[in-house]
């Protein structure tokens, strides 16, 4: 039966989505499929920025270190940026411009920049190698790179076709990102219409090598007042309960801005809502519960282990935490023990946790309140109003609620495609255009949404995708190596880590110390195994009939030996 909450907030969205609210709807054909969109949402990032930096005005948004923009300040310092790249990079419409740098407010200013001079904002994983994001490059034709210090120096000596510029994280914009400055007055911004290229994330797939996954100005707005309307949503509840906040929201960034949890639930949202956003450039839970008491941090979201990090610092009863109603979790699972965990260590707040995925802007599935205290497994119910959800089989044909499937989404934030590879994109949708997620899970008859496991061979650490196949392929680059297997193990603090069974050649000596210094020469440090996460068969690997490595008789066989469980 529906919860008490869900019946509440189910009123509320129809009154939301009625003729004239906020979340109201029209139709809108995208690849033949007639889905919902919001109607009175604008249509590009341009016009988002514009609207939403011109209503909230003075109200501060940025806060990075001593560095403090209001949202005007910000709408400035980004037009600069798109005048600059247009002026003096020649940036045209569709032209792909990278950001490679941490947290910082420039590389929000520069995103802003990029999509304001008609460029699509290419976000580049920050945690990689020199090698990797010099592919990230060349997958999609860069013209442009804006690099911190540390991201450059990782390209020194790798191939690849575009211009680095500097991206410095000085407190004032028109130095730290002068290579791109210029007044606004000098050009003229290009019309940009809402199918006009936006955004380009990486994500990895079952082939180990990243995908560039492309989304179009009206995917990633109606993506960002997605979340937004759902914060309306629960808003109103505590309005109505008499427990709405009564200051400015803030919002803690403590997730990479160049994962989709940072790109548009974080980054986006915080325009539509008037948040102001605090940045910590590398997480440490400590200096996080400082910035929440001194900033009245009322939101935060990261991965899992961050919440419960703060949730068990030592220090955590020095800190008066109590303006934060919301711990939210996304890019990976939160353990169910997690949860109470949580609401003990904050009684103030409740606990919550999205799911959607990089190909979705981040939108799908919610669970917050109550009922993830009730259902502390799921990952919640599909967001209205926008979002479908379905449970189907491998010919894309819908399941009983109960039965084990792939979880799938169709909604008008989904992405367009992945870059130059039609057929990756192709077998990403349904005939119907619901994107096939991977996951594989069950809806109850309450609608919730259960994730079970994957379909699709990732890892994911601490909420970074690694695909186990890449990391295959690093481990048989050592000619000692005649075959290996790589799977995800259960890990406390990260929910999930890699782990590796090797077997090696006759005659051949190698070992878990050699493996890692090997490897970590060849591919990001968090997508190598630990010491303690590697065994060595003297064996040849168990195979099913294709002749394929069993990796799920290698996981079952050694993981609990390698956990302690």
């Amino acid at each position: 039966m529906p919860s008490e909450l869900d019946l509440a907030l189910d009123a509320i969205m129809d009154r939301l989505e009625a003729p004239g609210g906020p979340a109201e709807t029209t139709m809108i054909n995208r690849s033949g499929v007639d889905m919902p969109m919001l109607k009175n949402v604008p249509p590009t990032l341009t016009s988002f920025f514009a609207h939403f930096c011109s209503q909230h005005g003075d109200t501060p948004f940025l806060v990075d270190g001593d560095c403090r923009l209001s949202f005007a300040q910000s709408w400035d310092a980004a037009s600069h940026v798109a005048a600059g790249l247009i002026s003096s990079h020649g940036i045209k419409k569709g032209d792909r411009v990278g950001i490679a740098a941490r947290n910082s407010a420039n590389w929000i200013i520069a995103y802003m920049g990029i999509v304001m001079a008609g460029g699509c904002s290419t976000l580049l994983n920050g945690f990689s190698t020199g090698e990797e994001l010099a592919e990230q490059l060349e997958l999609v034709s860069c013209k442009l790179l804006l690099a911190d210090s540390a991201r450059a120096a990782r390209l020194e000596g790798q191939d690849h076709n575009a211009k680095i510029l500097p991206l410095g994280h000085n407190c004032d914009p028109a130095t730290g990102l002068a290579a791109c400055w210029a007044d606004p007055a000098s050009v003229s911004l290009p019309e940009i219409g809402p199918g006009d290229y936006a955004t380009i994330l990486y994500t990895s797939g079952s082939t180990g090598k990243s995908k560039g996954a492309l989304a179009d100005h009206l995917g990633v707005t109606q993506g960002a007042c997605s979340y937004a309307m759902q914060t309306l949503m629960a808003f109103t509840y505590l309005s109505e309960a008499g427990d709405a906040p009564k200051d400015q929201p803030c919002a803690l960034v403590a997730v990479p801005l160049f994962h989709v949890t940072g790109e548009v639930p974080v980054l986006l949202q915080s325009f539509a809502l008037g948040r102001k956003l605090v940045l910590l450039p590398k997480w440490d839970a400590g200096e996080a519960l400082q910035l929440m008491e001194r900033e009245k941090v009322t939101y935060f979201v990261g991965v899992p282990l961050m919440s419960y990090e703060l949730a068990t610092h030592p220090d955590r009863d020095k800190y008066d935490v109590s303006a934060c109603t919301g711990f939210a979790a996304g890019g990976a699972p939160r353990p169910p023990e997690h949860v109470a965990k949580l609401k003990q260590s904050f009684p103030e707040g409740f606990p919550l946790i999205g799911y959607g995925l990089t190909e979705t802007n981040a939108v799908g599935c919610a669970n917050l309140n109550e009922n993830y205290l009730a259902k502390p497994s799921s990952t919640g119910r599909p967001s209205r109003p926008l979002v479908e959800a379905a449970i189907m089989d491998d010919v894309g044909q819908n399941l009983p609620i109960g039965t084990m499937g792939e979880i799938c989404f169709r909604t008008v934030c989904n992405f367009i495609g992945y870059w130059n590879n039609p057929d990756a994109t192709a077998n990403a949708f349904t005939a119907d255009r619901f994107f096939r997620t991977g996951d594989l899970g069950y809806m109850d008859e309450d609608g919730y949404v259960f994730i079970v496991d994957r379909k699709k061979d990732i890892i994911i650490r601490g909420g970074e995708n690694i695909a186990s196949i890449e990391v295959e392929e690093a481990i048989y680059a050592n000619d000692a190596v005649a075959e290996c297997s790589v799977f995800g193990i259960p890990d406390a603090r990260y929910g999930e880590v890699p782990a590796a069974v090797i077997h090696l050649k006759a005659g051949k000596s190698f070992n878990a110390d050699d493996l890692r210094e090997f490897l970590l020469s060849r591919i990001a440090p968090f997508k190598v195994p630990q010491v303690e996460h590697v065994r060595f068969s003297a064996e040849a690997l168990p195979r099913l009939g294709t002749q394929k490595i069993d990796k799920r008789a290698v996981r079952s066989a050694y993981s609990a030996e390698m956990t302690g469980a």
